[in-house]
């Protein structure tokens, strides 16, 4: 027997230290951790690339080696092969289609297990040529639509297609006449044109990485026979079909193009829900970015033109690859324990689950369970150990997790947690000592203090985990407790000393308070304790520890004594009420007390927005109730906002105000076929508080229109045409689906009126033509918009005149009168109103020189009814020949009988000279030299003289019919500035300037003829040379 239990005990300790070294060089070991993995390689065919690399590199200690597996059989790397290992990576020399599609896998291997990688595809692209058959000409009647055919070559991945036409590099532009498909590639023109003649090629273009390439078919001609103008209904003939499958974060594009005359407007609508703000494009492409789940559902592209529409529905269906819910975790367990690890994942279809060990499939087997993303180990033993992976996969892809499990087995070990060597404890107070030795299985604890083994009491309680815990302590309790630890694999033991101290207290406690938002406040609390320890204090709010350097000044200490710790709160907040703890703290124990406070404020945000019973202009809301923040809630406030705006509205609500005790209320005078969102505030004495969450997203339903188009006007365009003007109606009014204008006129006087549809919100006029409508004829006209859903009602009747005429007749008594050498007067008789075929704008005055042709005419307009004009910029002496028409926006009437008017002579080019002047008390008299006109120039009938006092005074303006004149001065004057021109018939001269001063004696300047900005020559009679040089001065 003795022999026996030494061989077991030997046996023991061999396992215990192979097992401590294995524990130990797992702190330095670890399986495969994927850093790279393969990716889905496309190599194109005819590449002069040589080779295709898969990469794959793991994190591994010791380092990992690497295998690959091709269509799940594992590829040998024979020294000949085309298959060669760089580090992890796998190359592939002089790829073929035939030997090298398909799926790779990386394998990573070391001590600690083996994982494997995810699956990559390898696929080899290609586009070959278009068939060298010759395509069938086209035949088409102009005015019909008409396809043609892409019908590409073989390829692979998918291509881009553009068509040519007669030559390259001609491409026919997407212009909404015409259409690609990129599904197809075919060629759609919803009308044809004289334009369209000529010679058709598809071109298909293939993108692989950097390399492009690009094949064009055949040529077929489109001939056009003769052309149809009648005008028909949409047919929509580009389609997406019926089920789209798309995957979640991926781009959808529908595609729907219709033949039709006019050429159709496309919209798209989804049928069951709003349209996303992902929607991007228009027209024939719909297309959705990002695509999730809230984007599934039925879509309708509908083609419309003024004779009618058709539509077309499909479905987009959300489906999604493998995304990671729950994944396991490198775990260490115990040898003997029970394991249960778990991994999920979403996706649609819904992913299926498998488990691998070491790289090979896990199932079910004796102390293993393994049923979908569960995996449960009962009594574990070292041989589980090693790498495993939790694999989801569905028909869109597969996802790996990875983790590795580690499996101990030790005696038990202080060396990393020994019990603390000294353990001070208060006196009356609870000390716990915990007991953690490192050991697998969990090892099987007692406790001593000195020699005496301790049992479970009212004072004493040793834990399932082997904590010791000693309540009521007092001074006997003082001395040595030692732990002991053991397990199948050994024992071991620690000990520490127990140092009893005084316990602190709380000796004055913070109360509770109650304030509102913004006030301060202070809670206080004092505290004793035991004089050979530090004291500190701490603050909590519901039990979080509060960080004063993160607050944002809120909370401050009160007071820098050891033994006070008062909390001060700044500017309180809502978020600062609760119960406040503070806590007194040694190394050895801890005293706390607790105050609550309440702050008051504004309510907190509703919750919950719901709405339901949506009509046309009224939906009922309902919603939580929020936290009324200490302050009862006096009212709730409803707001809103549209597709159209940002920015948020409060709206008219039943009842109007919305008691503080009410959780439902409706909206009332909402907008029909509108987007709305809304929100709920809450208000009590304190303000306003936030909003609630916004609802989801509703559209009112439709209603007909409730409003007439505005802007009702029109007149101009050609003969016998009617223009009708309006503003487009805003979406805002539009009410429904299916919006135009329904315009009804009548030739002012008569009884019948005449309608007119008008499709399109966006549309802003109308033209009538008929042979019967005279020029500028009125109108009756009124107008109402219409939708889906019915008319609304009509505005009032404006008057619109038809197309203007030129003006039939032409004004009369036409006179002119020469005024200067330059200007003359012309006037006129209107013509009457009653002979006008438009709107009278005004009068054109045209006037050309004896000799030349009318068609040279200078002309001059006068706007509105006035009769006569002034015409300036003439030749002088000059006999001009005169003309007025009448004008209207149409253009301009007959003229009238010329008349003829003669410009006078320039008046004389000479200024007066020899200027001189005489003071005499409070008169100075200026005289000057006679001008004499000469045979050219017009008659001297006067003199004008411009007499300023200063620079900055107003000037004077005297008249003399001789060669001088006597002006009055005050007693003050010092000089003056004068100037003297010539009048006549012809206008004024050019004037003479002199700069007067006064002085003892007579004074005079001498002039030249013509006036320059240099300084005058200047003559004095009886000056002294003083005056000379002050004369000189000023006059420069």
């Amino acid at each position: 027997m003795g022999g026996t239990a030494g061989f077991v005990r030997t046996s023991l300790a061999v396992v215990a230290f192979l097992v401590w070294c294995q524990a130990q060089s797992s702190t330095r070991n670890y399986g495969p951790v994927f850093e790279e993995q393969p990716a889905h390689t496309l190599f194109p065919e005819g590449s002069a690339e040589e080779k295709v690399t898969l990469a794959c590199r793991a994190r591994a200690s010791p380092p990992a080696t690497y295998r690959w597996k091709m269509n799940g059989t594992e590829i040998k790397m024979e020294p000949d092969s085309r298959y060669r290992l760089v580090a992890g990576d796998l190359v592939i020399s002089n790829p073929v289609k035939a030997k090298d599609a398909g799926s790779y896998q990386c394998v990573a291997s070391n001590s600690r297990g083996t994982v494997v990688s995810r699956e990559a595809s390898l696929r080899f692209g290609f586009l070959q040529e278009f068939s060298a058959e010759e395509r069938d000409p086209v035949k088409i009647t102009e005015g019909w639509g008409v396809m043609f055919a892409c019908s590409p070559p073989p390829h692979y991945p998918g291509l881009s297609y553009r068509w040519l036409l007669n030559e390259f590099p001609n491409f026919i532009p997407a212009d909404g006449r015409r259409f690609v498909s990129q599904t197809t590639g075919n060629l759609y023109i919803a009308k044809t044109e004289a334009s369209d003649l000529g010679n058709y090629s598809c071109f298909a273009t293939s993108h692989i990485d950097f390399i492009t390439k690009s094949v064009f078919s055949k040529f077929s001609r489109l001939s056009l026979a003769a052309e149809d103008a009648r005008q028909y209904a949409p047919s929509i003939k580009a389609r997406f079909p019926a089920d789209t499958y798309a995957l979640a974060g991926q781009m959808v594009t529908l595609e729907c193009f219709a033949f039709g005359n006019p050429v159709p407007r496309i919209k798209w609508r989804k049928l069951d829900g709003s349209q996303s703000s992902k929607w991007i494009g228009s027209e024939p492409l719909l297309q959705i970015q990002d695509v999730g789940f809230e984007d599934e559902g039925t879509y309708e592209c509908e083609a419309e033109n003024i004779k009618g529409r058709d539509t077309y529905q499909g479905r987009i269906i959300i489906q999604a690859q493998p995304e990671w819910l729950k994944v396991i975790t490198d775990t260490e367990a115990d040898i003997g324990s029970d394991l249960r690890w778990s991994c999920a994942a979403a996706g649609k279809p819904r992913p299926a689950v498998r488990w691998l060990r070491d790289g090979q499939p896990l199932t079910s087997q004796n102390r293993i369970e393994v049923s979908g993303g569960e995996l449960r180990f009962s009594k574990l033993v070292l041989e589980d150990s090693g790498m495993y992976q939790c694999v989801a996969e569905n028909k869109h892809g597969t996802v790996y997790a990875s983790a590795e499990l580690t499996v101990q087995a030790l005696a038990p070990d202080f060396r990393l947690n020994p019990v603390k060597r000294l353990i001070p404890a208060a006196r009356s107070g609870k000390v716990i000592i915990p007991c953690q030795p490192r050991a697998a299985p969990k090892a099987t604890v007692l406790w001593t203090k000195g020699t005496e083994l301790l049992i479970n009491s009212s004072r004493v309680t040793i834990t399932t985990d082997g904590t010791l815990i000693l309540q009521n302590i007092s001074k006997s309790d003082e001395g040595k407790y030692t732990c002991f630890a053991e397990n199948f694999m050994g024992k071991a033991n620690s000990t520490g000393v127990l140092s009893v101290r005084d316990a602190t207290k709380i000796t004055l406690a913070p109360s509770s308070a109650d304030i509102n938002v913004g006030e301060n406040l202070t809670l206080q609390c004092h505290a004793s304790h035991d004089p050979t320890m530090d004291l500190t204090f701490t603050w909590s709010l519901d039990d979080f520890p509060i960080d004063f350097d993160k607050s944002e000044g809120h909370y401050r200490r009160a007071s820098v004594k050891e033994a006070i710790g008062d909390l001060s709160i700044f500017n309180t907040q809502l978020k600062h009420s609760g119960r406040y703890t503070c806590t007194a703290q040694t190394v050895v124990d801890s005293a706390s007390e607790s105050a609550t406070l309440t702050v008051r404020g504004p309510p907190g945000p509703p919750g919950g927005v719901v709405v339901r019973d949506i009509s046309d202009t009224a939906v009922q809301l309902s919603w939580s109730r929020g936290f009324d923040n200490h302050s009862p809630i006096a009212r709730y406030i409803i707001e809103a906002r549209t597709l159209l705006s940002s920015k948020w509205k409060q709206m008219r609500t039943n009842p109007v105000n919305i008691e503080g005790n009410a959780e439902t209320a409706q909206v009332v005078n909402l907008i029909p076929w509108m987007d709305y969102e809304f929100r709920v505030l809450a208000s009590n004495i304190l303000g306003v508080g936030e909003p609630s969450l916004p609802s989801s997203k509703i559209r009112t339903k439709e209603a007909a229109p409730t409003v007439a188009p505005s802007g009702l006007s029109g007149g101009g365009g050609a003969p016998n045409e009617l223009i009708i003007n309006w503003t487009p109606t805003l979406r805002d009014y539009q009410n429904g689906d299916g919006f135009g204008y329904i315009l009804s006129f009548r030739k002012k006087g008569t009884q019948g009126w005449l309608t007119a549809r008008v499709p399109h919100a966006e549309s802003l006029h109308y033209v009538y033509r008929n042979e019967s409508i005279g020029p500028y004829t009125p109108f009756e006209v009124k107008i109402k918009a219409y939708n889906r859903k019915g008319e609304g009602p009509e505005s009032l009747t404006a008057i619109v005149y038809s197309a203007e005429e030129e003006p039939k007749v032409s004004p009369f008594r036409v006179m002119a009168k020469a005024v200067l050498s330059s200007e003359m007067d012309v006037s006129w008789e209107p013509v009457e109103q009653g002979d006008m075929t438009g709107l009278l704008l005004g009068y054109e005055i045209r006037y050309w020189k004896d000799g030349d042709k009318e068609e040279a005419a200078d002309r001059v307009r006068t706007a509105g009814l006035v009769t006569s004009a002034h015409v300036t910029g003439l030749n002088p002496n000059t006999k001009y020949h005169v003309s007025v028409r009448a004008y209207n926006r149409a253009g301009t009437g007959p003229p009238s009988p010329s008349t003829n008017v003669t410009t006078t002579k320039p008046p004389p080019k000479r200024p007066p000279g020899n200027i001189s002047w005489t003071f005499s008390g409070s008169t100075v008299s200026i005289k000057w030299d006679p001008v004499v006109a000469k045979a050219d120039e017009s008659a001297v009938t006067g003199y004008k003289m411009l007499y300023r006092q200063d620079s900055h005074s107003a000037p004077t303006l005297y008249l003399a019919s001789k060669s001088r004149i006597d002006i009055p001065v005050p007693e003050d004057f010092a000089h003056a500035f004068v100037q003297i021109r010539v009048t006549g018939p012809g206008g004024d001269g050019i004037p003479a300037e002199v700069h007067i001063l006064r002085n003892s004696g007579t004074s005079m300047m001498v002039e030249d003829s013509v006036t320059r900005p240099a300084p005058h020559a200047v003559i004095i009679t009886t000056n002294s040379l003083v005056m000379v040089a002050l004369i000189s001065y000023l006059e420069l």
